[in-house]
């Protein structure tokens, strides 16, 4: 999966195909959250903050590091 840099204090880079969101942490941890549509993709990159945005996210999807 192509991953986009991003700027957040959590994140460096996220990705999303076939309803799967991919999160990569400044750790260099990678997440999977499944089920995540394309719009909600498309509201998580426009937010104002995106380590909220997956708080919230992480609450109505399954995840699993990978």
């Amino acid at each position: 999966m192509v991953r986009k840099p991003v700027s957040s204090s959590r994140m460096r880079s996220v990705g999303w195909s076939d309803n799967t969101l991919e999160v990569e942490f400044h750790d260099g941890a990678v997440y999977h959250y499944h089920g995540v549509t394309e719009s909600e993709y498309h509201e998580f990159m426009n937010s104002s903050s995106l380590g909220s945005a997956l708080s919230k996210l992480d609450k109505i999807h399954p995840y699993n590091r990978v």
